[in-house]
């Protein structure tokens, strides 16, 4: 079995479309036997369900995820637990002993409005990826 944690700092990154790199845990007897990190090279939503499934990564731990991205993974037989946070290692350990708390109906509406009531909302980077910087 093998599952991929969106990562970031040992913490669980939380937006599945920003991910710039994947922690991959081979699963051996309920056990982590091997992990490794592999960078995404700034994919984006569509390729980054491509890239698990080149890996034969069965399931993905992650924060928060789009429509678009879950249907990708629905259609690459990845199994989905979203928003998850905290520790990435802990993250697997918990599903491994089946204790994972995930939100089912996890998404991150980073396309719709853009407002801040001043409780900081979630962490998406919706900001960041609408905008280009050049220099003239």
């Amino acid at each position: 079995m093998r599952i991929a944690v969106t990562y970031e700092n040992g913490e669980v990154f939380q937006h599945f479309g920003h991910t710039e790199r994947f922690k991959i845990y081979d699963i051996e007897d309920n056990k982590v036997i091997v992990a490794t990190t592999v960078n995404t090279n700034g994919s984006g939503h569509g390729a980054l369900a491509d890239i698990l499934k080149k890996l034969n990564v069965g399931t993905l731990i992650c924060g928060g995820i789009g429509g678009g991205a879950k249907r990708a993974l629905s259609e690459a037989n990845i199994k989905l637990y979203g928003g998850v946070t905290g520790n990435a290692d802990e993250a697997v350990e918990a599903l491994l002993a089946e204790k994972l708390v995930f939100d089912p109906e996890a998404t991150c509406n980073h396309h719709g409005g853009h407002h801040d009531d001043g409780r900081g909302g979630h962490n998406c980077g919706e900001h960041n990826h609408h905008e280009k910087s050049s220099t003239v």
